[in-house]
């Protein structure tokens, strides 16, 4: 399914690092031509040797070890798409920040392609205010990610944070690397969030929905080929790229929305827990 595909695959210091090995090989059974660059730290887990065995190709983790070229340029020419897998906490702060520091982080910012990131590490970590804030600007910012997975973990614990499992990971990069576009043609009205009804100036009446299910649902049309409206109550989240937002508060302003738009629509999908009463005044 990936014949002809070129994938940079970076390695990043966790002891999931082990698990990209067989990530290498199963990309190469797929057809996939796959060059790896690793950080420093990612070498005290794995030796390169062991890539280059797999890939077929030198692995890279000095910007400065081939004068004849520019290596995290060439690396950016040749990718397709980049899998960061592990992807560190480290690392994604790198990212977020734009801090280009080694051969990893530099390659990554020069990546015109689909970047999907496999996050690895501790449960706090990972729940870290600071580490959320950087997935979610990544995230705003298109890239992709799979997981973390919820298991054993290398401490002892049994929580959020394992990496996700090679096979996964694979079945994430072949649906970015070759997406479906059954939707094309079509235009998807979505539905998302809770909707307030004010009761005064200060108070209203609301629900816990987060919006969440809604903008995924808008986000998969919008990978399908779809052209997406998505009418969207009071969130806390950013609105998704490539997708036409209109953003209401009341339910009667959703119904309003709904109703406008849904005569052009082909598809109506909703998902928005509107609230259930309206106050008769506002005082």
């Amino acid at each position: 399914m990936l014949s002809g595909k070129h994938i940079v695959l970076a390695v990043t210091g966790g002891i999931a690092a082990y698990k990209a090995c067989e990530l290498t090989r199963l990309f190469k059974k797929q057809g996939a031509e796959v060059r790896v660059m690793m950080t420093e730290s990612a070498t005290r887990f794995v030796q390169p040797l062991t890539f280059e065995t797999l890939s077929g190709y030198h692995v890279s983790v000095d910007s400065f070890e081939h004068s004849w070229e520019i290596e995290h340029i060439s690396l950016a020419k040749f990718a397709d798409l980049c899998v960061i897998a592990p992807a560190t906490a480290n690392i994604m702060a790198k990212i977020c920040a734009g801090i280009a520091d080694d051969l990893v982080s530099t390659a990554v910012m020069a990546m015109p392609c689909k970047t999907l990131i496999a996050p690895a590490m501790n449960t706090v970590m990972w729940r870290s205010a600071a580490n959320q804030d950087n997935v979610a600007a990544l995230k705003s910012r298109g890239f992709a990610f799979i997981g973390p997975a919820t298991g054993e973990l290398a401490c002892g614990d049994s929580d959020e944070g394992r990496m996700c499992e090679p096979e996964q990971i694979l079945e994430a990069s072949i649906a970015l690397l070759c997406p479906k576009k059954d939707l094309a043609g079509l235009n998807v009205l979505v539905t998302a969030g809770p909707t307030r009804e004010l009761l005064d100036p200060v108070r209203f009446i609301t629900n816990r929905s987060t919006g969440k299910m809604g903008y995924a649902i808008a986000e998969a049309a919008r990978e399908r080929g779809a052209e997406v409206t998505l009418v969207s109550g009071p969130v806390s989240f950013s609105k998704p790229s490539g997708v036409e937002v209109c953003s209401v508060v009341s339910t009667q302003d959703m119904y309003d929305a709904v109703t406008a738009l849904a005569p052009d629509s082909d598809v109506v999908i909703q998902a928005a827990a509107p609230a259930d009463f309206t106050a008769p005044q506002i005082s």
